[in-house]
């Protein structure tokens, strides 16, 4: 399967969804199920899973430290990586790693505990980059954080 039918079938995939399973460290991904839904994700003949979407929402992950390590024995193309939800954890910033999926499209950080507005000026390197969820966070109360959000990340033709 060439790269491009590759993108194009692995959009359809279920996420790798590993919510709910009290993650402390990344690399506690290795040895955790991923949680199942309605349909089944699909793994390559290495045993990797065929998605662009890895969920670690609601766990207490403090920081990302081995995610690059982990998403590699994880997903078979883990450069495609879209979308990540990482809501509802206890990060305190945003880790320069995820600025490495220069396919990413979609992130979730609401309900985490990012304080300084000046963290989300990283995810500029995103060109990808559609939807950013930061609510719930200190930030929030940041004089400025409304405008400053839309002014920061880098501006994309229609």
């Amino acid at each position: 399967m060439n790269k491009r039918n590759y993108m194009n079938t692995s959009v359809q995939e279920p996420p790798l969804d590993y919510s709910f399973r009290s993650i402390h460290v990344t690399q506690d991904l290795l040895s955790e199920e991923p949680r199942t839904g309605l349909r089944p994700v699909r793994h390559a003949k290495s045993g990797k899973s065929m998605t662009q979407s890895l969920w670690l929402n609601n766990n207490v992950l403090t920081d990302l430290r081995d995610f690059n390590h982990a998403v590699s024995q994880l997903l078979e193309h883990p450069e495609n990586l879209a979308w990540i939800d990482l809501s509802f954890n206890d990060l305190t910033s945003i880790d320069p790693v995820l600025t490495t999926f220069f396919n990413l499209s979609v992130l979730y950080l609401h309900g985490n505990s990012i304080q300084r507005l000046g963290e989300v000026n990283k995810l500029a390197a995103l060109p990808q980059l559609r939807s950013l969820t930061l609510h719930g966070n200190p930030i929030e109360e940041e004089k400025g954080y409304r405008a400053s959000r839309s002014v920061e990340m880098p501006q994309r033709p229609l």
